[in-house]
């Protein structure tokens, strides 16, 4: 194998690496994505069971504030949009970053390098 081709194998093979980890990265930001919505969706189901009568309180840094029924709810679902939002983004990306990476992996694989006869090149004659 000639040393540029050897080259061109090794930067391949880095970029599919960095593909991969950028993936993994993607892949715990969904992750993280789906427990805060499941969170969000649970606080907006008890607020849909509380009374009037009840109070909410809002923690900020050391100290609980209360918090208006309508200004609790509205903050919850803002949060819950975004989370959405941020969903759609990263699920966007990670399509990105699996197709990137699926022709990244076709460049370093060794048929593709030339290292092999591509299987579609074969023909086979029964007689």
């Amino acid at each position: 194998m000639s040393a540029a081709l050897q080259d061109r194998l090794q930067a391949a093979s880095n970029e599919f690496q960095k593909l991969q980890n950028d993936l993994s990265g993607a892949v715990e930001a969904r992750q993280r994505l789906d427990a805060q919505l499941s969170e969000n969706e649970l606080v907006k189901k008890e607020f849909n069971q509380l009374k009037e009568s009840n109070v909410i309180y809002k923690l900020i840094g050391p100290v609980l504030v209360k918090q208006d029924h309508a200004e609790a709810k509205s903050n919850v679902e803002t949060r819950l949009d975004f989370i959405r939002g941020e969903i759609k983004r990263v699920e966007t990306q990670l399509k990105d970053l699996e197709e990137k990476s699926e022709k990244k992996k076709m460049e370093v694989s060794p048929a593709r390098a030339g290292h092999f006869p591509s299987p579609k090149l074969l023909t086979f004659v029964v007689v």
